[in-house]
């Protein structure tokens, strides 16, 4: 079915009784072109190009729990294209044009809401960095805006700028960057890639991997074997420990990060701001909740939970940057799972076993980069070969020494 007034109205005058489910639940067959690991927002997008940009049908998405269950249904929602370094700076922005003409594409709406992202600075060091940035996101043809303290005034006027232990000097802004509804781009997806044949498989947790002569031949999964040509893993904070079944150990480590809502309230903050004297980042949901979070917890983890002095910390970021969101009552809070990388970029490449590919390590960027990360798996998939954007992010250059040194705060190398 496809969704439009029409159909809308239909459905109204018959009571909503007419409306079929968004994808087959399917059972998984005993052979594929293509399986995917993992049925989050990257597995589901890669699943969907291989489908619309290749023609590769015969393609499983497995996933362990229920679509929409993990990382992709566990964030802030912001997505944004303002990196520094030319090895990042392609991809994400590839992934902001495909966020621009998502909804018309797989005919869904992904409540994209371009609001604009601030991220503020509070020193003349962040301001020439903030810069450098903006100069780097230009060359390339991102939009970019150096704000001074009445630019920043202009659009969000009830900020603690006077009388603030870190005063606001500036920001940088990209108009274009926002939110987007998370669960929506999973089942937007997830809907797309059915329509096209795609097998989506929930409840189907892959056990092991079967490796022939230094070839990838198929997944063992707890709802049977599964024999494959091409096996491709998108299991985010899972990587390291799915790969390790394929007998990879990689560059990376698992950590969680928090998020929380507040309740509805009336609305205060039309775009996305972040702190610059500290890891806070906030916005307000369509349904008035104010959505925030800041850094990852200190310790490695596979849990969908925190510790509290992240909480306490995030709560302080709040305080600082904008004192009269202290008197609202946190709804709930979750955690997701990072895979962390050396560097800060991801990995999106193929590895040592013949027809086995990876796509991981991506550390705070994940969700944004959900369109633009399948498009280029799917292209590294079908064609063998790295989609132009996605070039540089190999797994092996951690070993010859081309890093991407975005934010490095993953794993560390034991020299010893």
């Amino acid at each position: 079915m496809r969704y439009s007034l029409t159909s809308l109205l239909v459905n109204a005058l018959a009571g909503h009784k007419g409306w079929k489910p968004q994808w087959r639940d399917a059972e998984p067959r005993d052979e594929y072109d293509v399986v995917i690991v993992g049925g989050g927002g990257h597995g589901l997008s890669t699943a969907y190009y291989l489908a619309r940009e290749y023609g590769i049908t015969d393609v499983a998405v497995l996933e362990k729990g229920w679509i929409g269950g993990g990382n992709v249904g566990r964030n802030t929602t912001i997505v944004r294209s303002n990196y520094l370094l030319p090895g990042n700076i392609p991809l994400y922005e590839l992934s902001m044009k495909l966020w621009e003409g998502l909804e018309r594409d797989f005919n869904y709406n992904a409540m994209v809401s371009q609001r604009g992202v601030l991220n503020l600075y509070h020193s003349d060091g962040q301001r020439d960095a903030y810069a450098r940035r903006g100069n780097a996101m230009r060359i390339h043809g991102v939009d970019a805006e150096l704000l001074d303290q009445d630019g920043v005034r202009r659009l969000y006027p009830f900020l603690n700028f006077d009388s603030a232990r870190f005063p606001i000097q500036g920001g940088l802004l990209q108009r274009r960057g926002g939110t987007v509804r998370h669960d929506a781009v999973a089942w937007g997806y997830a809907r797309g890639a059915s329509d096209r044949g795609v097998d989506i498989v929930q409840n189907c947790e892959v056990t092991g991997f079967a490796i022939s002569d230094g070839r990838v031949t198929g997944v063992q999964t707890t709802r049977g074997s599964i024999r494959a040509n091409k096996v491709a893993i998108a299991v985010a904070g899972s990587s390291s420990r799915v790969a390790a079944m394929a007998g990879m150990r990689l560059p990376i480590e698992s950590h969680v990060i928090q998020a929380f809502v507040s309740e509805g309230l009336k609305p205060i903050i039309p775009g996305v701001i972040t702190f610059g004297a500290g890891h806070f980042y906030i916005s307000q949901s369509d349904k008035g909740g104010l959505v925030f979070g800041g850094d990852i917890d200190g310790y490695n983890s596979y849990a969908q939970r925190g510790n509290l002095p992240v909480v306490e910390d995030v709560c302080e970021g709040g305080m600082a940057l904008m004192p009269a969101i202290g008197r609202a009552r946190i709804l709930r809070n979750w955690g997701g799972l990072l895979d962390m990388s050396m560097d800060g970029s991801p990995i999106i490449d193929r590895t040592p076993t013949q027809g086995l590919y990876l796509n991981a390590g991506w550390c705070y960027g994940g969700f944004k980069a959900t369109p633009g990360s399948g498009f280029v798996f799917a292209h590294l998939i079908a064609r063998d070969a790295p989609h132009p954007a996605a070039v540089h992010l190999r797994l092996d250059r951690f070993r010859t020494g081309h890093l991407i040194d975005e934010k490095g705060q993953g794993a560390q190398p034991n020299l010893h």
